[in-house]
């Protein structure tokens, strides 16, 4: 599509020069927040989101020409040639960030990155994958999805222009599994905790939720609320009542800026644009980034830029070819009136608290506190070498969870080490390790409470009797934290540090069992230097409309 303007020749400049500057370590000025917004770490200016969501989906990935890539999506931040072609387009609609909802850290990000803080764009990268992340109905926080999440972290933290992290996205989707926002929590917790121990810069790590009537006031109070090292460092909601020529009274936008108006972290729409209307007008942009709003909400992020068959594209593609739709062109027109009031960082005053916990009961199922433990792969290894009855080698996965149904069914105490009760706040200490782990700490207890009779470690030959290892220093007192029975407090921290940047994307998300006892599943394995001058000179006027 042809363009013109000051804004296609930054396009045009930004496209060329980053094909020769690509791997350069290009330095944004990094988003920080102060309060319930967003700001420029050295200008000062308050940072509104103006997103894209930019990640195909998931089914059907391939593998990226050139890379290694065997995951089960595609990464968009691992394909240069893709990021160039897309970035005059993405500035086009004055995109400032990218939400990805999957990424490799295997994979080398430096090119997109680069070109991208060329351009101001910021990412904000979900942590999780499609097959590791904390599922809503059977949800666990546990050392596999831990190393998962530690690894984007370290992937994705030396880029100036890494917004932050989501920890979880429409996890707890409704009353009947809210319970989960207890082990997205925990999540969020560790991520921050990480990030903090390596000594990263400040990065923020959040959560993205949808709307639901039900639950929608709890959660937000849920991450915001407690010890402000568990909670939140930004809260995304997903909305989409918004739809055609709505209004900001009957779309509710009236009523949920009302309920964030004192929220004490900043808030964005992290996914927007209903498409009941077709092309989709994008008038909610005017609401979202004037008066009415932009006190309270820190920008959106459009859903999304790729179409699909669920028709939610701002352009197609055909082969390398773009092709901008109705809706492209829609927001280009609104987005180009945005122009939201901010204020200095200086001269703001946060005055917000964070928020009461919310209690248990009639829709509302998280304990508050406590929350999860902190998954600890040495606390695992050590109680696992440890045991005298485990899984022999030849035992498939799929048979484990009729071994935890019999083992937890006719004696509860050997399975009180692994339960994970998001409702009561009852957590084992090995609630986090892996299913393997787990077995073997419920079949040692069976054993061991059956006065280590001959039959009790057999399981028609899928048990085994192993030398127990009593080892010495740091995993006797580990073992001694965690308790005879599993029930004990672990105050250790983990001694792992996690994977550095391009090792540990291949963690898979076995879970054990869950709740007071739930036995785990198999059906989830039982358990995603004078071109910036310019630029900015080009770029950078009104940047408090940013």
């Amino acid at each position: 599509m042809r363009s013109s303007g000051v804004a296609s020749a930054v396009a045009g400049l930004i496209a060329t020069t980053s094909f020769f500057i690509g791997s350069v370590n290009a330095q944004a000025d990094p988003i920080v927040i102060k309060g319930s917004k967003f700001f420029y770490e050295n200008n000062g200016t308050q940072f509104y989101i103006r997103g894209i969501a930019y990640q195909q989906s998931f089914t059907g990935a391939t593998a990226v020409e050139g890379t290694g890539n065997d995951a089960d999506y595609d990464d968009p931040l691992a394909d240069p040639k893709a990021c160039r072609r897309d970035l005059e387009y993405l500035t086009q609609l004055r995109t400032n960030t990218l939400r990805v909802y999957a990424v490799n850290p295997d994979e080398d990000h430096d090119e997109c990155m680069n070109m991208f803080a060329n351009a101001g764009i910021y990412i904000i990268a979900d942590l999780s994958a499609p097959s590791d992340s904390i599922d809503s109905n059977d949800a666990h926080w546990n050392d596999d999805l831990y190393a998962r999440y530690v690894s984007v972290v370290d992937a994705m933290q030396g880029y100036t222009n890494t917004l932050g992290f989501f920890a979880g996205n429409e996890v707890a989707t409704q009353p009947n599994n809210s319970d989960s926002a207890a082990f997205v929590k925990a999540a969020v917790r560790d991520m921050k905790s990480y990030i903090s121990f390596k000594g990263y810069r400040d990065i923020g790590v959040g959560y993205a939720a949808n709307d639901n009537q039900y639950i929608r006031t709890q959660l937000a109070d849920f991450f915001n609320c407690g010890d402000v090292a568990d909670a939140i460092d930004f809260y995304g909601y997903n909305v989409y009542s918004w739809c055609g020529d709505s209004s900001f009274q009957e779309s509710g936008f009236d009523v949920r800026t009302e309920e964030f108006e004192q929220y004490s972290v900043p808030a964005f729409f992290a996914e927007y644009g209903c498409n009941d209307v077709s092309p989709r007008p994008f008038t909610e942009v005017g609401a979202l980034y004037g008066p009415q709003m932009n006190d309270v909400w820190s920008g959106g992020i459009v859903y999304m830029y790729f179409q699909e068959e669920n028709d939610y594209g701002l352009v197609t593609l055909d082969g390398d070819s773009i092709s901008t739709l109705a809706d492209f062109n829609n927001l280009k027109s609104q987005i180009a009136k945005a122009t939201p009031t901010g204020v200095q960082m200086d001269a703001y005053r946060p005055s917000n608290s964070p928020a009461s916990c919310p209690s248990v009961g009639g829709q509302w199922h998280a304990q508050a506190s406590p929350l999860p433990p902190t998954p600890n792969q040495q606390l695992c290894n050590c109680m696992y070498e440890s045991l005298s009855c485990v899984p022999a080698e030849n035992t498939p996965a799929d048979d484990y969870q009729d071994m935890f149904d019999y083992v937890c069914e006719n004696d509860k105490n050997a399975c009180a080490g692994i339960q994970a009760d998001g409702e009561s706040g009852e957590y084992g200490a090995y609630s986090m390790c892996d299913s393997k782990e787990q077995l073997g700490f419920v079949l040692d207890q069976y054993y061991k409470n059956q006065r280590r009779s001959s039959d009790a470690c057999d399981f028609k030959g899928q048990a085994k009797l192993q030398q127990a290892r009593n080892a010495g220093g740091n995993c006797q007192s580990l073992i001694a934290e965690a308790g005879k029975g599993g029930t004990g407090t672990v105050t250790s921290a983990p001694s792992g540090t996690g994977a550095s940047s391009g090792n540990g994307g291949g963690a898979t998300s076995s879970t054990g069992a869950a709740a007071a006892i739930m036995i785990p599943t198999a059906e989830f394995g039982l358990m995603p230097m004078a071109f910036v001058v310019t630029l900015a000179a080009l770029s950078g006027m009104g940047m408090l409309l940013l």
